[in-house]
């Protein structure tokens, strides 16, 4: 790993960019690339020319060997905080059957697991980063049993690696705003400057009201100047009815709209088309997203008539390696990937559309083949893969060669020497 400061300029060589799609009759066949020569500087792309132009003028030059460009991915849903990676492997406890169940198992291992909590999530992150991922926003626990520890841990960690990751954080009652008695420890975090959602869960099942903890999650995100980003497990009426009170909330609100989120929210996974219509319309209206792990097994969440209807939807890998769960591999193109399975995509267009699950929307060719990424001016926050195009990572969950965070080279493997 070689890190470069924000007064670094260089140039990567021989990069591969898509610039438009191949047509065979009106359709997307293929999609056309070409080499270019990206200049560096302070963080930003500062110049985009044909491979092998002259004058540059940057102190540094890095052959990738035609290697394909791509924005670096990022992680919209995911527990740094309380992560058994790092430990030896453990499966999901055998017993444990209800989100009551799982509090019940975390009120016993957070003591221990928060000894080693800082070093596991940096471990994590470095997971993370060699699949790609230079960002994510992060929920931690804000409960009785953990106090503010995960957040100080948290932030410790962050800031080890500060120059080549990035995260936004959500305050997260996980044990229920008065299930453990948590609202005065989420009104003590929520004024804290890091914290930049307010979370919730599960407001009827575990707290048995579904306006009481909407109602305070709303009043503590405007009181702060926060956005909300809650989980949903609930599947049934509670479920259905719990998007729709914080929908009416926000569109009440309209400072919160673009700033608040529902996580996993199963309930749309269950609704009859009529009933799925009309909540992604309200959704739409008031700019509530969608933060999903892309689940399978009998659920299968709707995300095409979700984002047809104007829903912002996003993904993250929820768990990986921890007491609720054991599938996450922290890899985000095998999120897109598992996207594309689900919903039957294969086609060129299909497939390359499948890439802004991995990175939170940002895509090379938008829908017409017109190229929006990279820009002079653009972060230089990107991955370098052994792929020829957008679909072809996403179809073989191509290897990632290298990672660029803000211009800090995070990692670099077999691309070139430095």
């Amino acid at each position: 790993m070689k890190e470069l400061n924000d007064k670094t300029s260089y140039t990567l060589q021989n990069v591969r960019l898509e610039t438009g799609f191949q047509y065979d009759e009106g359709e997307v066949t293929g999609t056309h690339t070409e080499l270019f020569d990206l200049s560096i500087e302070a963080g930003i792309i500062n110049a985009i020319q044909p491979a092998h132009s002259t004058g540059t003028g940057t102190a540094s030059e890095f052959d990738v060997g035609g290697r394909l460009a791509l924005p670096s991915f990022r992680d919209m849903h995911i527990h740094l905080d309380k992560t058994l990676y790092g430990l030896p492997w453990k499966a999901v406890y055998p017993k444990n059957r209800t989100v009551k169940d799982m509090i019940a198992r975390e009120q016993e291992i957070i003591p221990e697991l928060l000894k080693t909590s800082v070093a596991r999530a940096e471990q994590l992150i470095m997971l993370l980063q060699g699949y790609g991922t230079n960002f994510a926003r992060t929920h931690f626990n804000v409960d009785p049993t953990s106090g503010i520890r995960s957040l100080e841990h948290l932030l410790q960690a962050l800031q080890h690696v500060k120059d080549t990751f990035a995260a936004e954080l959500v305050a997260f009652p996980q044990h229920g705003l008065y299930y453990t008695d948590s609202s005065m420890l989420m009104r003590e975090v929520a004024a804290w400057d890091q914290v930049d959602y307010i979370g919730g869960l599960d407001p009827y099942t575990i707290d048995g009201s579904i306006e009481k903890p909407i109602d305070f999650t709303v009043q503590l995100a405007l009181e702060h100047k926060k956005g909300i980003d809650i989980h949903l497990h609930e599947s049934g009426q509670s479920g259905y009815k719990t998007i729709h009170y914080l929908v009416e909330k926000v569109l009440e609100n309209p400072q919160l709209q673009g700033r608040t989120f529902i996580s996993h929210a199963f309930a749309l996974a269950h609704m009859s088309k009529k009933e799925l219509q009309h909540t992604a319309e309200q959704l739409a209206a008031a700019k509530v997203g969608i933060v999903s792990s892309v689940p399978f097994r009998n659920i299968l969440m709707p995300f095409p008539e979700l984002m047809r209807a104007g829903v912002k939807v996003l993904t993250g890998n929820d768990n990986v390696q921890d007491h609720w769960g054991t599938f996450g591999s922290g890899n985000m193109l095998q999120k897109a990937n598992l996207a594309a399975q689900l919903y039957g995509y294969e086609t060129e267009f299909e497939l390359s559309r499948c890439l802004q699950y991995a990175t939170n929307g940002h895509m090379p060719l938008d829908d017409n083949g017109s190229r929006t990424w990279p820009k002079v001016g653009d972060e230089a926050s990107l991955i370098l893969t052994d792929a020829i195009c957008s679909a072809e990572a996403v179809s073989r969950i191509s290897n990632i060669e290298a990672l660029l965070h803000r211009g800090n080279i995070v990692t670099w493997r077999n691309t070139a020497k430095l």
